[in-house]
């Protein structure tokens, strides 16, 4: 039933603009770092990061990563709900036969599996920026991108089940939208933030040892989605 509503779903998001979000914002982290070491690469890679290039390079794309990633997730999950609210589609979306639990699970698939596509254009992308600026190819941390590319994401998960809780249970987004916008610039402090303070676990997931804010990240998002799940099941839809 949830593999019926997932298709159904990942066919109504296709003309909604989340997979270009998913492009623009991956691609968009790896153009700002092209520009920066095309403007300042004797500078970067001959002296800041000289011997550890390819470290350098995912170290300046990670500095914006959970920036990216809480605007990201705010932004899909507003997409996401919009294809019913827009279209005043909740009823009848409803009234087929399928349970409401798979409906509201569709919804939080389809924000992973976004929010996973932009994370391999990362991998993928830094890979190729590295080559294109030159970097040898016999030491490329493949790894270390890995990390950068995933782990930060899986921080990130309690944010974006939170939005789309939000998304989904508020018909106007002003709302979640505000939330993530504020939390998104809240995360660029988040080196300074108490290790069980959710939003820092993004930069903790790759710069401190992962298990922690990795397996938070993960049991949090659970009990945000079933929390969620519960209140969808009962609540009276317009």
């Amino acid at each position: 039933m949830v593999g019926r509503a997932l298709s159904a779903d990942l066919l109504k998001i296709r003309k909604r603009g989340i997979w270009f979000l998913v492009i623009l914002g991956s691609l968009g982290l790896i153009a700002m770092q092209a520009l920066n070491f095309g403007l300042r690469y004797d500078y970067l890679v001959g002296n800041i990061y000289k011997g550890d290039e390819w470290g350098g390079l995912v170290g300046e794309i990670f500095s914006f990563v959970p920036i990216a990633l809480v605007l990201g997730a705010t932004l899909i999950a507003s997409q996401i709900a919009n294809v019913e609210h827009l279209n005043n589609s909740w009823k009848q979306l409803l009234a087929l036969p399928i349970s409401r639990t798979a409906v509201f699970t569709s919804k939080y698939l389809v924000g992973v599996i976004a929010l996973t596509a932009a994370c391999v254009l990362l991998f993928a992308g830094t890979i190729g920026l590295g080559l294109a600026l030159g970097f040898s190819t016999e030491h490329i941390p493949y790894l270390k991108i890995l990390k950068l590319s995933f782990l930060p994401f899986l921080g990130a998960l309690p944010m974006l089940a939170l939005q789309l809780y939000l998304s989904l249970t508020f018909k106007n987004q002003a709302l979640p939208i505000m939330i993530g916008i504020t939390a998104a610039i809240a995360t660029m402090f988040s080196a300074n933030y108490p290790d069980l303070l959710p939003l820092a676990w993004p930069f903790l997931a790759y710069y401190a040892k992962p298990a922690m804010p990795v397996a938070a990240g993960i049991i949090l998002f659970i009990v945000i989605y079933l929390f969620g799940t519960g209140h969808f099941v009962r609540k009276d839809v317009d």
